[in-house]
């Protein structure tokens, strides 16, 4: 007896150390920076890589651009969002994809995702940010594996993105999004570069492409997942119902939810956990 009792405490002790020892493969998040000659200025982005990426040198992976909002920078998403944990917790438990997540900088010299005075953030997306990062990490570069999310100004922006390139995106996840504003509305009391984010949103008012779109371009829309998420508290509120009343009107098929809270990162880190499955759908499909 004495024996088997000593068995079983080597046996139990040999697996409690191995259990403490063992670490499951993990994404991580990184700092980068690129040279940018639209802007003429070094741009920081983030980035979260998969938990195989580094060990399946061989696999090409979707990618999500996920965007910050007013005032943020590329940290917020890692730093207040923990997208990584987010993340690595949805893809152990089979409820997303792998996926490569690259968070840009839009609000550290200027702030805003179109183009304006000074700053042509738009085109430094599009023919900058996108081609370094397929040419960098290894991407599937076509648009059934490439979405596009973000929250407030980001999510705007990944709206109008989706809504001008059609042809980039499978899937766009709009958290708390500023989708336009009226003459004399936005930002109040605002600076120079806030007078020129106001007139750029008002340009770009995401209710009135929708309802302005032609047939050709409805049919571009259709072959986008599009989902609204938006809290009940949110001063945002009324302009996501009014573009998803638009996107109905124009019989694009869209999903909204409103659930309870407002404009905080409490509600916008909640909101990962449905926009990381949402997407991953668009990518297998």
């Amino acid at each position: 007896m004495k024996r088997i009792f000593t068995l079983f405490l080597l046996i139990g002790s040999t697996f409690v150390g191995y259990s403490q020892n063992y670490n499951p493969p993990q994404g991580v998040s990184e700092f980068k920076t690129m040279s940018s000659k639209i802007l003429n200025t070094e741009r920081s982005y983030s980035i979260y890589l998969p938990k195989s990426y580094s060990t399946d040198t061989e696999r090409k992976y979707p990618v999500l651009y996920l965007l910050h909002g007013l005032y943020g920078s590329n940290t917020d998403w890692v730093e207040r969002g923990h997208v990584k944990d987010v993340a690595n917790r949805l893809i152990n438990a089979e409820e997303a994809v792998e996926m490569i997540i690259v968070m840009p900088d839009a609000g550290t010299d200027w702030y805003g995702y179109f183009n304006m005075n000074g700053w042509a953030y738009e085109d430094y997306f599009f023919k900058e940010l996108i081609p370094h990062i397929e040419k960098t990490y290894r991407t599937i570069p076509d648009k059934k594996h490439r979405a596009i999310a973000g929250l407030s100004m980001g999510g705007g922006g990944s709206v109008v993105y989706a809504q001008k390139h059609p042809d980039m995106f499978s899937s766009v996840y709009a958290m708390s999004a500023w989708l336009g504003i009226e003459p004399g509305g936005g930002i109040q009391d605002a600076d120079e570069k806030g007078k020129e984010l106001n007139r750029t949103v008002l340009e770009n008012h995401a209710v009135e492409f929708v309802s302005n779109a032609d047939a050709e371009t409805q049919k571009e829309l259709k072959d986008i997942r599009w989902f609204i998420d938006c809290g009940d508290d949110d001063f945002l509120l009324s302009i996501n119902l009014d573009y998803y009343r638009a996107m109905q009107k124009a019989e694009i098929p869209s999903e909204l939810r409103v659930r309870d809270g407002g404009h905080d990162w409490e509600y916008w880190h909640s909101a990962l956990y449905r926009a990381l499955p949402f997407v991953s759908t668009g990518f297998l499909r």
